[in-house]
């Protein structure tokens, strides 16, 4: 298959099944519009009534000095306290720049797509929209990329080349979709696996973007995974997701093909239509439910929407 040629401006939906670096280093021009740090309304709305009871500090340790009247007894140093035989409290200091980390999901359930582009370059254009903007607004960005058969992790720099690097990694794996390499782990087991290595990268107060379609959430330990990571991180969700597996094409007789066999599919009966259409929504419905427990916000991005355009209703003004 030939190199995808740069194309993509992403004030429109983007296309294409595998992606070009070269849009992926565009997008830092249309990331000035977008300010992660003003999360708006319309993203608090979706996290649900629920809120985990920690997010971090956002602090970095500094020293320990004798207890003074007014500080707050939560940051007694019980260890010094008990070994001087007087009370002890730590000091912090604000972190001037926080851990943003994004996790891309590059299994092969994200190649597929029916119009635009497939879920996969999806999720990289948003991930470099993210990345591009956290790098702008003073972050340490790094991140996780997940596939087929392992994953990458990228800690968390201030730096032009972290996002590069994470750039790179979105690319190779991104390029190996649809190639039969190696074991393949199932899809709870690859996302659990993920979550693990991102709870041990991930700081308590990073800021992180999870971008996927969340195939094999429904697992227990997945969930779980999640929970603890919502403990200590603000977690924003974006599921991807495309018009075709919410509803089945017009009445007729369709072609499909994954790019090695083709086969034909009737929509005409109305049942099959209404139980395809159903099934997404109660899967949909559930992912909410899931993440809402947890206060973690889910941002619904399909295939044929604008990645700017879309995320700008969420962060920042827009334009």
């Amino acid at each position: 298959m030939s190199q995808p040629q740069p194309q993509n401006s992403l004030e429109q939906p983007v296309t294409g099944a595998y992606i070009a670096l070269e849009d992926l280093l565009r997008a830092r021009f249309a990331a000035t519009d977008l300010k992660l740090k003003h999360r708006r309304k319309a993203l608090s709305l979706l996290a649900g009534p629920n809120k985990t009871n920690f997010r971090g500090r956002g602090i970095d340790f500094e020293e320990v000095r004798n207890y003074q009247a007014g500080d707050d007894i939560r940051t007694i140093d019980w260890r010094v306290t008990a070994r001087s035989g007087k009370p002890h409290t730590k000091l912090f200091s604000e972190e001037r720049e926080r851990p943003l980390l994004i996790v891309n999901d590059q299994r092969q359930g994200m190649f597929f797509g029916s119009q635009h582009c497939f879920k996969s370059t999806l999720a990289c254009y948003l991930s470099a929209l993210i990345a591009w903007s956290g790098l702008q607004q003073g972050d340490r960005v790094g991140g996780l990329v997940f596939g087929n058969q392992g994953q990458q992790e990228l800690k968390p720099k201030r730096s032009r080349q972290a996002v590069l690097a994470l750039m790179k990694h979105m690319g190779e794996y991104n390029h190996l979709l649809n190639r039969s390499t190696g074991i393949q782990l199932d899809n709870s087991e690859r996302l659990k696996n993920s979550l693990r290595e991102l709870r041990r990268i991930a700081r308590p107060g990073s800021a992180i973007y999870f971008i996927s379609d969340f195939s094999g959430y429904e697992d227990e330990d997945v969930q779980k995974q999640l929970f603890l990571l919502s403990r200590h991180c603000e977690i924003t969700a974006i599921y991807v997701y495309d018009p075709l597996e919410q509803t089945l094409p017009s009445a007729g007789l369709y072609t499909i093909s994954d790019g090695q066999q083709r086969r034909p599919i009737f929509t005409g009966d109305s049942k099959l239509r209404q139980h395809y259409q159903q099934q997404f929504n109660d899967k949909l419905q559930n992912l909410h439910a899931v993440l809402g427990k947890l206060g973690i916000p889910l941002i619904e991005m399909a295939t044929n929407q604008a990645p700017l355009k879309h995320l700008l209703t969420y962060f920042g003004r827009g334009r």
